[in-house]
């Protein structure tokens, strides 16, 4: 039989766990700073700060959790200023390229619709909380282990990813000034190796911020290992790949040069050319 004298008890359990609980928090911050955006992006019918504000939203989660958490141990403070460095690099340059673009191809049917551009503001939430869940839980364990061979190694990873991302996206955005490559396609750099190295370098970082962070993980904690597999799907299956392909295929698709580059040339993960 249910003691109908505990369910407050219980309850007042449950708003202490939620209230006390940083992945709680986190989440109810990120959800907040994304719909506050949408309301704004709606208003002014624009797409100019989405970018933007889904990489401040990390940085900001990062540092609360840190602070939620109340511990302060190494392993945390390197994570969450490798967070900090991605998140304004790519917030940094995506809000340049817009501003030079002066619009994101994928809000084209979307900015005029309230109602869609509302999913597109949600799916930003879900999108930055399941890839920051490695960093959010290590900062929210009072528990500490001593560095080791998983935080040197994902530490490499993660600046071998960054350094892929920024790189690959410079040589894009040089390329793309030059008017002697107007109408041409980049297949020079890192783009002689795969279709999308920048993409991959995005990979490669959180599946090293994953690894450092599983040092102090147990049990059910490893399934953050989600975060890694969600970046990887979202940018091979979803929003990412597909819709560079589509576009260039349409773009180039008829050019000789084009598909000699798209037999040729890896669409993710690099291939040395011998």
């Amino acid at each position: 039989m249910i003691d109908y004298q505990n369910i407050p008890v219980l309850l007042a359990d449950l708003q202490d766990f939620i209230m006390g609980s940083t992945l709680m928090k986190c989440a109810a911050a990120d959800l907040s700073i994304q719909w506050a955006g949408w309301v704004l992006a709606a208003a002014f019918r624009t797409e100019k700060f989405y970018d933007l504000a889904g990489s401040g939203t990390f940085i900001l989660l990062a540092h609360l959790s840190r602070m939620w958490g109340g511990a302060n141990h190494e392993r945390q403070k390197v994570q969450t200023w490798l967070v900090t460095a991605w998140g304004l690099r790519l917030g940094t340059f995506l809000f340049m390229r817009i501003l030079k673009d002066g619009h994101d191809r994928r809000f084209n049917n979307v900015r005029d619709s309230p109602g869609t551009f509302f999913v597109y503001w949600t799916i930003q939430a879900m999108w930055v909380f399941v890839t920051l869940l490695p960093t959010l839980m290590l900062n929210s364990e009072k528990r500490n282990e001593p560095l080791g061979m998983k935080d040197y190694i994902g530490w490499t990873v993660w600046g071998l990813g960054f350094a892929t991302e920024a790189i690959a996206d410079q040589q894009k955005w040089f390329f793309k000034r030059d008017p002697n490559n107007a109408g041409k396609f980049i297949q020079s750099g890192l783009w002689a190796y795969s279709r999308h190295p920048n993409y991959f370098g995005e990979i490669l970082q959180w599946s090293g911020l994953w690894l450092s962070a599983s040092s102090v993980m147990q049990g059910p904690q490893y399934l953050s290992v989600a975060s890694p597999v969600f970046v990887w799907f979202l940018l091979r299956y979803v929003s990412g790949i597909p819709i560079l392909e589509r576009q260039a295929m349409k773009k180039w698709g008829s050019d000789p040069a084009f598909q000699d580059y798209i037999k040729n040339t890896p669409l993710l993960w690099p291939r040395p050319k011998f």
